[in-house]
């Protein structure tokens, strides 16, 4: 069932007897709503920017925007951005924020068949990346969960290098943690105020919840990740090309947390955590474009119940 949601901002809201997804398009293309049966929020998302039902609070006027991380209206939930991410070149997405790709608005069309609903939602064209993101959710009658496939076209006139990125974030200010399926093989790619630890678990790596500001990037991933929080389990499962490169020093998977901090940091362009969050992130491998060429990532996303 799609069920359209006219206001501030809009929403698209896509249910079966399982699942319930809250889309909205004008904020980035951006997932920023996910229950199962019991109604119990999964994704992460800002209180103080949008209400339960996914409206903007009073006073809060959204607009696209750039500048430094200082300058990022982080709402939460899951979007997709292009990799590598960096400020030193062209060759790497200087992002969030991003008045296109991250705070655009995109556009949305929709679909109900044969017991199939799905959702589609288009960015903009991004001058500065050469690149036009769509995002695309399926969802089943009667199942646990839905399938997103992501696609990045090159619409300008020249060559252009980048991954595909998808960003979920999730509340981490309680039990929990995030499973990496694969060997331990970890690579230390950024720490504000460090590096989160780690801790082999049979075929994969445990990253728990904790009081940090760091990612770590995850090499020999194998094309699964599953958060756990909050009595829920969230899974996300990809196809690894073995043979292809990967951004940020091969990472097919990466674990980011943060928490709130006394003061913003200076040294991530004024990054300022508005909570404990972790980012479940899935990365797709570094593919040349030429004009009119796109590149496309799938990853199946399944909600389960867990022991409290």
């Amino acid at each position: 069932m799609i069920e359209r949601q006219d206001g501030t901002p809009g929403v698209v809201w896509l249910a079966n007897d399982r699942l319930r997804l809250g889309i909205v398009p004008e904020l980035g293309g951006r997932l920023l709503s996910l229950s199962g049966a019991d109604g119990r929020e999964l994704l992460w998302r800002n209180a103080d920017l949008l209400t339960d039902e996914l409206r903007l609070h009073a006073g809060h006027v959204h607009r696209p925007v750039a500048g430094s991380l200082g300058d990022w209206m982080n709402y939460g939930g899951d979007k997709t951005w292009p990799a590598p991410q960096g400020w030193d070149g062209d060759g790497q997405w200087a992002g969030p924020p991003d008045p296109v790709l991250d705070s655009g608005a995109y556009a949305v069309t929709t679909d109900e068949r044969d017991g199939v609903a799905t959702v589609t939602l288009t960015s903009g064209d991004d001058p500065r990346t050469g690149l036009r993101l769509q995002r695309r959710f399926e969802l089943r009658d009667g199942e646990d969960g839905y399938r997103l496939t992501l696609t990045a076209l090159n619409t300008s006139a020249r060559d252009v290098r980048w991954a595909l990125w998808n960003v979920t974030q999730l509340a981490a200010d309680g039990d929990g943690g995030t499973l990496v399926g694969g060997p331990e093989r970890v690579t230390p790619l950024l720490a504000g105020t460090g590096f989160p630890r780690w801790e082999q678990r049979g075929d994969a790596t445990y990253i728990p919840h904790q009081d940090v500001v760091g990612k770590l990037g995850f090499p020999a991933a194998t094309g699964w990740l599953s958060h756990t929080g909050e009595g829920t389990t969230l899974t996300q499962r990809f196809t690894v090309d073995e043979n292809s490169e990967y951004p940020d020093q091969g990472s097919r998977v990466e674990v980011w947390l943060e928490y709130p901090l006394p003061e913003p940091l200076a040294e991530l362009g004024d990054l300022d955590p508005p909570a404990r969050i972790v980012e479940c992130e899935v990365l797709g491998p570094l593919t040349t474009l030429r004009p009119g060429e796109q590149t496309t990532l799938t990853i199946d996303v399944e909600v389960r119940p867990c022991a409290d």
